[in-house]
């Protein structure tokens, strides 16, 4: 039987090279031409998941990165 990787985690969560789990904020989609800068550079970088919430993600990761 083959392991599988869950879909939901491939198009969400990414994984640094050190193995820290990182996900897209919020609000840096659409209507940007309405936000401030400062706003859209606070927002630049992924955000780091919480330890709960990377042990369910790489628990959907059967093959590492």
């Amino acid at each position: 039987m083959t392991l599988k990787t869950r879909s939901w985690v491939k198009k969400r969560v990414k994984i640094t090279w050190t193995w820290k789990v990182q996900v897209q904020k919020a609000c840096k989609r659409h209507l940007l031409s309405d936000k401030q800068k400062s706003a859209k550079k606070k927002n630049q970088y992924g955000e780091t998941l919480d330890k709960t919430e990377v042990k369910k993600a790489k628990r959907q990761l059967p093959f590492g990165k």
